[in-house]
C-alpha cells in the first residue's frame, strides 16, 4: 500500500464497521462475501448513490452541477473560496478537494485536482497507474485471449530478483494479462516501469498447489497414460486446452511430439516451465484504464488526522487526489471513506472553533 501509515487515524476514527454502519442506517442492506468483501443485497451501485442523494438532501445539501471549479480564491493564507470557470466566485469558509485522481475521467476524474493543489503551494507527487493491466510482449498471450485461471499464482521479477508474487485469479487479455492477482501486481509494475526499469518478467506458476517433485510425479504418470499420443493431447488432464502449446513452445518441446518420446531432461524442463512460465511486461494499461491513481498530493503537507492543508488554512484534501493508495478489494474506497469523515467532521469544528 502507497503511504498507508498516513491513514492511521482517519481509520481509527471511522473504520470500515462505521462505514457498513452508516449504510445500513441509510437505507442499504448489506451482505458479506467471499473474502469478507462487502456488497449492498441488491448488488445496485445505484442504491448506494441514491441512498447518499438521500442523505444530501435531508440535510439541505445544495449541489450545484455544470459548475467546474476552475481556481482557488486563497487570502492571509486561508482558502475563502472558489472561483468557476464560467468567471463567478462562490465564497466559502472552508474547501474540501474531492476531485479523484486521474483514472475513469469520464466519470470527472480528469486530474484537475492536482492543479488546484499545486496553485495552492501544494507538492504533487508523480502519478501513475495503478491496478491496472498489464501489457506484455508475447504473441501468444493473444490467441488465448479470454482465458481465465483460477488458483494461480504470478511473481513479478525484474532482473532475476523476486518483487511481489499472489495468488488467486487471472485473465489473458488481447494485450496482456488482468485479474486480481495481476492488479496486485500492477502497482510495483508501474513503479518499476516509471522508472525505467527494464527487464520487468512475470512468471507464473500454474500448479502452484504443487511442489517441485509432486509435479513431476504428475506429469510422469500422465505420459504414462498417455505414452502414445503426442503432447498437445497428452497434457490435457494438466492445461486448459488452449494453453498447451504456449507451454510447450516455452519449454522447448515441439507439441506434435509424442509423450513416450520426451526426455527425462527435457520432463524437468518442461516442469519447470509449468512452475514458472515466463511473460515479458512492457507496460500497463492507459492511466484512463486503471482502478486507481497511485501519487498525488504529498502526505507531508496533510495534516493526516484532519486531513487538513498545512500550507493553507481550512483547505482539505481526501481520497485519490492524495498520494495514498492500496490493493484491490476496497481499500481504496475504506481510505477515502475514512479520508471524507475526517475531513468533514474537522472541517465544521474548525469553523466552530473560529466564531
Amino acid at each position: 500500500m502507497g503511504n498507508g501509515r498516513f491513514l492511521n487515524s482517519s481509520l481509527r476514527a471511522f473504520d470500515n464497521a462505521d462505514v457498513m454502519t452508516f449504510f445500513e442506517g441509510l437505507g442499504v442492506p448489506l451482505k458479506m462475501e467471499r473474502g469478507n468483501r462487502v456488497f449492498p443485497e441488491s448488488d445496485r451501485a445505484v442504491d448506494v448513490v441514491d441512498a447518499m442523494l438521500r442523505h444530501l438532501r435531508d440535510h439541505e445539501v445544495e449541489i450545484r452541477t455544470n459548475a467546474a471549479v476552475s481556481e482557488l480564491c486563497i487570502e492571509d493564507g486561508h482558502v475563502c473560496g472558489v472561483g468557476l470557470a464560467d468567471g463567478t466566485h462562490i465564497e466559502a469558509a472552508s474547501v474540501i478537494l474531492a476531485t479523484g485522481g486521474a483514472s475513469y475521467p469520464a466519470t470527472g476524474s480528469t486530474g484537475d485536482g492536482y492543479a488546484l493543489a499545486r496553485a495552492a503551494g501544494h507538492t504533487v507527487t508523480e502519478i501513475f497507474p495503478a491496478l491496472v493491466p498489464l501489457v506484455t510482449s508475447e504473441a501468444w498471450v493473444k490467441d488465448v485471449q479470454g482465458l481465465s485461471l483460477r488458483n494461480v499464482r504470478a511473481s513479478l521479477y525484474h532482473a532475476g530478483k523476486k518483487e511481489q508474487d499472489f495468488f488467486g485469479e487471472m485473465l489473458f487479455t488481447h494485450f496482456g494479462v488482468t485479474g486480481p492477482i495481476i492488479l496486485q501486481l500492477s502497482r510495483r509494475a508501474s513503479e518499476l516501469l516509471a522508472a525505467g526499469t527494464p527487464d520487468l518478467e512475470l512468471r507464473l506458476n500454474l500448479k502452484p498447489a504443487l511442489t517441485h517433485e509432486k509435479l513431476r510425479e504428475r506429469v510422469e504418470r500422465d505420459f504414462a497414460t498417455y505414452e502414445r499420443k503426442q503432447l498437445r493431447n497428452a497434457m490435457i488432464d494438466l492445461l486448459p486446452k488452449r494453453l498447451i502449446e504456449p507451454v510447450l513452445n516455452a519449454a522447448g518441446l515441439s507439441p506434435e511430439r509424442f509423450a513416450q518420446q520426451i526426455s527425462s531432461k527435457e520432463r524437468e524442463r518442461l516442469v519447470q516451465t509449468l512452475q514458472a512460465l515466463p511473460l515479458t511486461v512492457t507496460g500497463t494499461r492507459p492511466i484512463a484504464e486503471a482502478i486507481v491513481t497511485a501519487g498525488g498530493v504529498a502526505t507531508r503537507e496533510i495534516d493526516p488526522r484532519t486531513m487538513e492543508s498545512k500550507i493553507v488554512k481550512h483547505l482539505y484534501f481526501v481520497g485519490e487526489l492524495v498520494d495514498v493508495d492500496a490493493y484491490t478489494g476496497g481499500y481504496n474506497l475504506q481510505a477515502a471513506f475514512s479520508m471524507g469523515h475526517a475531513a468533514g467532521s474537522y472541517s465544521v469544528w474548525n469553523l466552530e472553533g473560529d466564531k
